[in-house]
């Protein structure tokens, strides 16, 4: 018998419908968060804890159907590096039933937070100078609660239908720390805060003006957000009174407003903080969160919401970066050796480069990775990397979004491009970098696999 010729377009409008509905839920999510707010007396970047101004947490977004799951996460901790980074990715992979290089972990670089990074620990430890830096049973314990929530989450994943991009300018927070002279050199380094005047009225240089926003949306209920803007988050620190600074303060006040989770991702900031517009005072943090919360609402007015009609895509690239001509063992393992003619501060430097350096001599790499959902990529980039990285990124995008999260594995410090090197300046001494210059052409021909496979 053959179908009523009237019904047929009928049939047909169903099926579309059908497989619609069916291209709009095959992603899904669920949002999970811990706190990891240290004890009193637990050692934070530069001092002991004294005090909680707020507490600090790990948050972060599980999202399926891109294969096995894909966790991405923030932690208000100052770095996360080496085996420290390898435990907490296994944690959270073993909790999604999924594999750590699906895994990315970023760090939000609060200088009043802990640091977490075990394989230093072990050399601290084996030469006197244990608990000093790290405290291994608080950070594991964080990291066993971020694992328990993520579990938790995984009993919840809501279909996305939906995925919503919307972007704004930040006014007076940014401005690049590295203030060129005639000369290409550096010629003055403007931290989180100035007040040198010539540091004050020099221009901005050259940053990433824009705050991205990302919402993930099941029906008319957004889910989650995430955030993604380029600068140092400090405002002033060093005493060792624990806080999520001013960065912390916009996502509280926007997750208060909006009833929505808000998980916020540095750029790639590691030649830009607040110091043309930060004099270090306190009156000056809760401004700054003021201007990042204003940019944070902007973005989510102006956002676009588009079903999600696309399957999101994971692709990621295992680097080794080569270490930089001064990463020499004998010679930092002296300087850890020797307390009498080398300070606590000198020893940990040294037992920091020592810890990366056996790692890389074993193959532990850095892994690059990007999730695309239809035209929005998230791009995941390690440590204290130069915003010239994030950029280039979005050029190699025209028309689509690149959202960048650095200060993902931090054990090699700064990573400046190629003619940094010969500017001078602080991020490329060897005190805080541990990579060679050449590190630039690894990681840019391993940014434009992860974009353009």
């Amino acid at each position: 018998m053959k179908p009523d010729r009237k019904i047929i377009p009928i049939i047909l409008l169903l099926c579309g419908l059908l497989i619609a509905c069916k291209e709009e839920t095959r992603m899904g999510a669920a949002y999970f968060q811990a706190d990891a707010t240290p004890p009193i007396g637990s050692p934070v970047a530069y001092a002991k804890a004294r005090s909680i101004t707020d507490p600090l947490y790990v948050k972060g977004v599980v999202i399926t159907g891109a294969g096995t799951p894909v966790v991405l996460a923030t932690v208000d901790w100052i770095t996360i590096a080496n085996e420290g980074m390898t435990a907490f990715a296994q944690r959270l992979a073993d909790a999604a039933g999924t594999t750590p290089d699906r895994v990315s972990i970023h760090v939000l670089h609060q200088h009043d937070t802990p640091r977490c990074d075990f394989t230093t620990e072990k050399l601290m430890e084996e030469y006197g100078l244990g608990g000093t830096r790290h405290d291994n049973g608080y950070l594991n314990r964080v990291i066993e609660d971020a694992a328990g929530a993520l579990k938790e989450a995984m009993k919840n994943i809501q279909p996305v239908t939906h995925i919503s991009f919307g972007e704004a300018k930040v006014e007076k927070v940014a401005s690049n720390r590295r203030i060129l002279g005639e000369d290409g050199k550096v010629a003055i380094v403007r931290f989180s805060k100035a007040t040198d005047p010539k540091a004050i009225e020099a221009p901005e240089g050259l940053i990433d003006p824009w705050l991205k926003s990302v919402s993930f949306w099941s029906g008319e209920k957004a889910m989650v957000t995430l955030s993604y803007y380029a600068t140092h988050p400090q405002s002033y620190y060093g005493e060792g009174d624990v806080t999520a600074e001013f960065i912390g303060m916009a996502r509280k006040s926007r997750e208060s407003e909006t009833g929505t989770p808000q998980i916020f991702f540095l750029g790639a900031a590691g030649n830009v903080a607040a110091g043309k517009y930060n004099d270090g005072s306190e009156a000056m943090r809760p401004v700054l969160a003021g201007r990042i919360e204003h940019a944070m609402k902007q973005a989510s007015e102006a956002a676009q919401k588009q079903p999600a009609a696309f399957t999101p895509s994971w692709r990621n690239k295992l680097i080794q970066l080569p270490p930089a001509a001064h990463m020499k063992s004998d010679s930092l393992l002296n300087v850890l050796q020797d307390s009498l003619t080398y300070t606590p501060d000198q020893r940990f430097g040294a037992a920091r480069k020592l810890a990366w350096l056996r790692l890389q001599k074993e193959g532990y790499g850095v892994n690059i990775s990007s999730l695309q959902l239809g035209k929005v990529w998230m791009l995941h980039l390690p440590s204290e990397i130069f915003v010239e990285y994030q950029l280039n990124a979005q050029q190699m995008k025209p028309g689509e979004h690149v959202c960048t999260a650095a200060y993902g594995e931090g054990g090699q410090g700064y990573i400046g491009t190629e003619i940094a090197y010969s500017q001078g300046g602080y991020e490329v001494q060897p005190r805080v970098s541990m990579v060679d210059p050449s590190s630039e052409a690894v990681i840019m021909n391993a940014i434009e696999e992860v974009l353009n496979p």
